[in-house]
């Protein structure tokens, strides 16, 4: 089992590394911290084997946190801006995690990791499918699931205090967050493709410029998943 860290100063995120760590049979939480320094504790006493780290932290950033740790771990970065990419692979990181990652992507990344840290161990492994087809989403009472198969979605609208989601016959209000259906939902097909909104891919009826139409609704494509989004869209040529 690969020892694991996730680092980020937002919880949110570490969190969510922490999910795609603990379904990954290979690997094993060994914490999640949003302080870089006790990070760099940890892994100076020899007790991870490789960290998830954020790039833009306070105090101590990711690419100081890797000069200074040196080859004492191996690294993930996993951050929302792609031009640290080059000085990342200069410091010998494993792999680059741009946000939002889904867990199609981050399983790649782990096994990049496995196959450096236990190469006796490493197989090349399909990264594991969703044995359901539908989620169970929080109604706007106690206790009261509504449970919507993937296909009839059609995209999802983060709001201030609650999050809807749309499918092909009905709208449903829900007290969960974005982020925490984001993790909930298989990729493909559903992409984050701004802080408010998520999408099903499939569903796309066009895209012009900085937005998808999806039916008569526009949906604008935010400037930090245009990039991951256009690749993906290319991918489907």
């Amino acid at each position: 089992m690969i020892r694991c860290l996730a680092v980020d100063d937002e919880a949110y995120a570490s969190d969510i590394i922490a999910t795609f760590i603990n379904k990954t049979p290979f690997l094993e939480l060994a914490g999640t911290t949003t302080n870089a320094f006790e990070a760099l504790a940890m892994v100076q006493e020899g007790k991870i084997d490789l960290v998830f780290l954020d790039i833009q932290m306070p105090e101590l950033t990711g690419i100081q946190f890797l000069k200074i740790c040196g080859d004492k771990c191996k690294v993930i970065l996993t951050t929302a801006y792609p031009e640290y990419a080059i000085d990342g692979f200069d410091l010998n990181v494993v792999d680059y995690l741009l946000k939002p990652i889904s867990y199609e992507r981050f399983y790649k990344a782990a096994q990049k990791a496995q196959q450096i840290i236990s190469p006796a161990e490493y197989e090349v492994v399909p990264a594991p499918n969703k044995t359901t087809d539908f989620i169970f989403i929080k109604g706007d009472t106690k206790n009261k699931f509504i449970k919507v198969d993937y296909n009839e979605i059609l995209y999802i609208e983060g709001l201030k205090n609650y999050v809807s989601v749309y499918t092909s016959n009905q709208r449903i209000i829900t007290y969960q967050s974005l982020r925490e259906l984001e993790t909930q939902l298989p990729h493909p097909p559903f992409y984050r493709v701004h802080k408010s909104y998520i999408v099903s891919i499939d569903k796309i009826k066009m895209i012009d410029g900085n937005a998808l139409y999806i039916g008569d609704q526009s949906i604008p494509i935010g400037d930090t998943y245009r990039e991951d989004f256009f690749k993906i869209v290319r991918e489907k040529k």
